[in-house]
C-alpha cells in the first residue's frame, strides 16, 4: 500500500540539473495515488514541458481530472504514454490518457496479451467502466523513451509480469520500477505470467547492478533506494 492518500500529488526533482541556452533543465517526477489498489501513476517531465505519463491508474472522474488539472497547471505537453506492465491498476486511464492528449500507447510486446486480458476480468474488480486502449507501439529493451531533453533507458525486467520493463535515468539516478522492486518487498509472483526466479533475476542482473544512490519510484507505496534494498530487502539481497 502507499503512504499517499489517493488524491495527492507529489513531486521529486532529479539529483542533476545542466544548462541549456542558459534555462536549467531538470527531471521532475510527479506521483498521484490512484484507484483501491493505490497504484502510482507518475509524470515525468522536465524545463521542456514536454512530459511522459507512465502507467496511469486514474479509473474515477474525479482522479482522471486530477491528473489533467496537473498537466494544465503544469503548462506541460504530453508526448507519449507508457506502461511498465498492463495488470489492470496499472492500465485503467490508458484509454482516457490517448483520447484527452491524442498520444500513443506503447509497452513490451510479451504484455500484449495481458493488456487484452483485462477486459475480461476488470468487472470483477468493480471496473465495470474499463475502455480497453489499442496499442501503438512497442518499447524494447536497448531503446529508449525520449522527451525534451531527457532520455530514459528502457529495462527488461520480467518477472512478475512477462513484458515487464522499468525505465532508467542515468543523469538523474532515477528508475520508474514498476510493479518489480518495492520499499523491502518485490512483486508477486502469483499472477498469470508472474516466476519468481525470473524476478529474482531481474532484480539482481537489472537494478541491483544500478548505483546505490539510484532512487527507486514503484508502482505501490513509498519510494526506496537501490542500496537500501541490497542491504535491507527480505525477499532479494545483494
Amino acid at each position: 500500500m502507499s503512504q499517499f492518500a489517493c488524491g495527492q500529488t507529489k513531486v521529486r526533482v532529479g539529483n542533476r540539473k545542466f544548462e541549456r541556452k542558459n534555462k536549467p533543465i531538470m527531471l521532475q517526477i510527479a506521483s498521484m495515488t490512484f484507484n483501491p489498489f493505490q497504484e502510482n501513476t507518475y509524470v515525468l517531465y522536465d524545463g521542456s514541458g514536454s512530459c511522459v505519463i507512465v502507467d496511469p491508474g486514474c479509473y474515477e472522474p474525479d482522479e482522471q481530472q486530477e491528473l489533467k488539472s496537473f498537466i494544465t497547471r503544469n503548462e506541460l505537453k504530453v508526448v507519449q504514454l507508457v506502461n511498465t506492465h498492463c495488470h489492470v491498476d496499472h492500465v485503467l486511464g490508458n484509454e482516457f490518457v490517448k483520447q484527452t492528449y491524442g498520444v500513443g500507447l506503447y509497452i513490451h510486446r510479451l504484455d500484449e496479451p495481458v493488456l487484452r486480458a483485462v477486459s475480461s476480468y476488470a468487472p470483477n474488480y468493480g471496473f465495470n467502466r474499463y475502455q480497453a486502449a489499442e496499442v501503438d507501439g512497442f518499447l524494447e529493451e536497448g531503446g529508449e523513451v525520449s522527451f525534451g531533453d531527457t532520455m530514459l533507458s528502457i529495462l527488461f525486467v520480467p518477472g512478475h509480469a512477462p513484458g515487464h520493463v522499468a525505465f532508467y535515468s542515468a543523469e538523474n539516478k532515477a528508475l520508474i520500477s514498476g510493479d518489480v522492486l518495492f520499499y523491502n518487498s518485490i512483486g508477486r509472483t502469483d499472477l498469470p505470467g508472474g516466476h519468481y526466479d525470473t524476478l529474482e533475476k531481474s532484480i539482481r542482473e537489472k537494478l541491483y547492478v544500478l548505483p546505490d544512490d539510484t532512487t527507486v519510484y514503484p508502482g505501490h507505496g513509498p519510494e526506496t533506494s537501490i542500496g537500501f534494498e541490497k542491504r535491507t530487502n527480505p525477499f532479494v539481497r545483494a
